[in-house]
């Protein structure tokens, strides 16, 4: 038989969460964010759940591709814009909405021949600095958009900082609103934490917002509030399965470095999986693991096939059964990607993309 471990991506989760972004953000339209490949999860195996969005938000034209091959024929935003002047030639063929975030992008445009003229989300940069212009220079470069043949629509973007934090998103919202204010346009601003924290607001929500981890069923302001909180479901289950149990004396220890040491008898399970699975090598004793859908604990460092857990909670566990990762057990029990993040010292974002090719995927319901 194959080596048991499994990825799982549950499309009704897909569906549901974004539901909750569509609750969470009344009246607004919805980017579902595909970027790195669904985050993970695989933009074909993803469609079907994110399918109910009014639109598809990506970067790259081979994404885009593959949405179109999908059968989408609705809007397609590419999220940092064309990266050379010949990816108009693309757009203007799948029909691609892109941002323009830099001069050199209007450049481009004004020299493209095109018999349709492209739509467009001019991104001022409100406090982010990584993408976008200044306030200062936002305006002309609408100005100068608006008059070339080239631009049909021009939408109006920015990109919250701090919406997943104390600091929130009034101070940003504060510099894009005096910067756009008598400028026309549809308006895009609210990524995850923003749609679930601040969405109720009419100026917050806009006309489109961006929900990108919460359709996967992380929390974007994990740990201040989990997916329980916010009515998330997890969309990718990684599964696998105890192929030995170890029973350890005091004083012994398990894994390279002999990380961890018994200081009492203990039974141990070994389970197919390790980072070249993509589970996080740096996550140390004590993450968290269900071992048929009973919650317990990793032990030592994480081998590049193996890891092993604690079995003093699952007493009756033996080679064969369930371990989960991360996601929905057999019984139903959650363990959601951001505490094996956390424990790990990074986000449930980094996990998902971070999938190994070797591992087989399955998509469910």
């Amino acid at each position: 038989m194959p080596r048991p471990i499994q990825a799982l991506i549950h499309t009704e989760a897909l569906a549901h969460n974004l539901q909750q972004a569509r609750q969470a953000a009344p009246d607004a339209r919805i980017w579902a964010i595909v970027k790195a490949n669904a985050y993970g999860h695989g933009i074909d195996r993803a469609y079907e759940g994110l399918r109910a969005a009014d639109g598809f938000a990506l970067l790259d034209l081979a994404e885009a591709e593959k949405v179109r091959s999908l059968g989408w024929r609705g809007p397609i935003l590419l999220l940092e814009g064309v990266f050379e002047p010949r990816d108009l030639e693309l757009c203007s063929r799948l029909d691609l909405w892109h941002v323009v975030h830099c001069t050199e992008q209007i450049d481009w445009l004004a020299a493209h021949k095109t018999q349709k003229p492209h739509r467009v989300f001019l991104k001022m940069n409100s406090g982010m600095n990584r993408l976008g212009l200044r306030a200062g220079a936002f305006r002309a470069a609408w100005t100068r958009l608006n008059a070339l043949p080239q631009v049909d629509e021009i939408s109006l973007m920015t990109h919250f900082a701090t919406a997943d934090g104390d600091e929130g998103v009034a101070r940003q919202l504060a510099a894009f609103t005096a910067a756009t204010a008598d400028l026309t346009g549809e308006r895009s601003l609210a990524n995850s934490a923003a749609v679930l924290r601040f969405g109720a607001d009419p100026a917050v929500r806009a006309d489109w917002v961006r929900p990108g981890i919460l359709a996967y069923g992380s929390s974007p302001d994990f740990p201040a509030h989990d997916i329980a909180h916010w009515g998330l479901q997890p969309a990718m289950t990684l599964r696998s399965r105890l192929i030995a149990v170890q029973q350890l004396a005091a004083g012994d220890s398990v894994g390279y470095g002999a990380r961890f040491t018994a200081t009492e008898p203990l039974r141990v399970g070994v389970v197919a999986c390790g980072y070249a699975d993509g589970y996080p090598r740096v996550a140390d004793t004590g993450t968290p693991v269900l071992v048929d859908g009973v919650r317990t604990r990793t032990l030592g460092r994480v081998s590049m096939d193996m890891l092993a857990v604690d079995l003093t909670p699952v007493p009756h566990a033996g080679p064969g059964t369930e371990v989960t990762l991360w996601g929905r057990a057999a019984d139903g029990t959650v363990l959601a990607i951001d505490e094996v993040a956390q424990a790990a010292g990074t986000l449930g974002y980094e996990l998902m993309c971070a999938l190994a090719p070797r591992v087989p995927v399955e998509v469910v319901a």
